[in-house]
Formats: structure tokens, C-alpha cells, sequence
């Protein structure tokens, strides 16, 4: 597994990271991507939890809704 440096981690957690596109972007519009980022990520593992049966669907209705909550994402229907 690589290992993060501190400085490329405190870059990763506070959006500044830097991806093709992201010099257009300010700090505040970066924190945002690497938040969805994140999100995304999370519900990805929820989704893999819920496939290979680690979880039931009530708990990941319940860690799902709990994430969106938290993380401030909308739920498109």
C-alpha cells in the first residue's frame, strides 16, 4: 500500500490537492470537489458492503441516509 506523505494527505483532506482543471477552481470550489470525492468513495464502499452481504439492506439504507445527511448531498430521485 502507498504511503501518503503528510503534506500530499493535509492537501487531500482540505481540497487542494491538485487534478487537470483545479487551477480554474477556488479553494472553496476544490474543498467541494474533494468532498463529493469523498462521498462518492464512501457509498462506494457501502455499495460493495451491501453486494458481498457484510451488511443488510436496512443497514445500509440507514448508513446511506446518514452519510448523504452528513456529508450535505442531495438525493436525486
Amino acid at each position: 500500500m502507498e504511503r501518503m506523505s503528510e503534506n500530499n494527505l493535509d492537501n487531500k483532506l482540505d481540497g487542494t490537492s491538485s487534478k487537470p482543471g483545479d487551477e480554474n477552481l477556488s479553494a472553496d470550489e476544490q474543498k467541494k470537489r474533494a468532498r463529493h470525492e469523498l462521498y462518492l468513495k464512501q457509498k462506494a464502499l457501502l455499495d460493495t458492503f451491501l453486494e458481498k452481504k457484510a451488511i443488510t439492506q436496512a443497514q445500509y439504507d440507514k448508513s446511506f441516509h446518514d452519510l448523504t445527511e452528513k456529508m450535505g448531498e442531495n438525493i436525486s430521485s
